[in-house]
């Protein structure tokens, strides 16, 4: 007979924990509904421009995919 799904998830959660990992888990915005898209749009346009390159071009700094790195 097989066994219930949740003694498989137990058992799958245990091994996960034991490898040293644990399950996280995270509740997101549907961004499909267009509510959550008007709020998305609404916060992006409020951006400040020079902020946003300047945030980008420090990423692409510290990037450990940088093609200049020494890494």
């Amino acid at each position: 007979m097989a066994t219930p799904a949740n003694e498989r998830m137990r058992a799958w959660r245990d091994r996960q924990r034991r490898s040293g990992r644990r399950e996280v888990r995270m509740v997101l915005p549907d961004a499909r509904l267009p509510g959550v898209r008007e709020r998305v749009a609404a916060s992006v346009s409020g951006l400040d421009q020079r902020d946003e390159e300047e945030a980008l071009g420090w990423i692409e700094e510290v990037s450990e995919f940088d093609a200049h790195s020494a890494r």
